[in-house]
């Protein structure tokens, strides 16, 4: 398998006990819904299987994982700090109701008050909200995702309208 059939969910944080027990840092926001029999670790590039034998899932977005063949702390050691992935074909469906802020990327920003903006490049979540990044004549733009700045997300169209603070922009352009 290679990278790109693959859906990162996290990392190997730290070896537990003797025997191979390893702790799974959850990037994926909702693990339980994950199938969770072999999961494939990043190692110098390739997705290398491992079958996962039992887990337990914590409360933290963590999990406790014991792998088939690796029964022992040594065994364990080389997995830490390592990305785990899924197949692509093992990602839970969303229905059609979960729309998170990341579906945004590609849409097209248009300001009440300047119109046109440009696309977004990418979203970006941090501990108190997700901030947008998009392309604005020639520079790159950030602004955050929030009701007071959202006026309308339009799906069919993908559309995001807005109403961005005064000046803003302006921060951006005056380099």
């Amino acid at each position: 398998m290679k990278i790109e059939e693959a859906f990162y969910i996290g990392y190997i944080t730290k070896t537990k006990g003797l025997k191979g027990e390893v702790q799974l840092f959850f990037e994926y926001d909702e693990p339980e819904l994950l199938e969770l029999d072999v999961v494939f670790a990043d190692i110098n590039g390739k997705m290398v299987p491992f079958f996962v034998s039992s887990y337990k899932l914590q409360t933290n977005n963590t999990g406790n994982f014991y792998f088939d063949d690796v029964d022992h702390i040594d065994k364990a050691q080389p997995l830490l700090r390592k990305k785990i992935y899924l197949p692509l074909a093992k990602m839970p469906d969303r229905s059609d109701d979960d729309f998170s802020y990341e579906d945004l990327v590609g849409y097209l920003v248009i300001d009440e008050n300047l119109g046109e903006l440009g696309e977004i490049l990418e979203v970006n979540e941090y501990p108190q909200q997700f901030v947008a990044t998009m392309s604005y004549k020639n520079k790159e733009v950030m602004f955050p995702l929030n009701e007071d700045m959202i006026v309308e997300i339009d799906e069919e169209e993908a559309l995001l309208r807005v109403l961005l603070p005064d000046g803003l922009l302006d921060i951006y352009l005056e380099n």
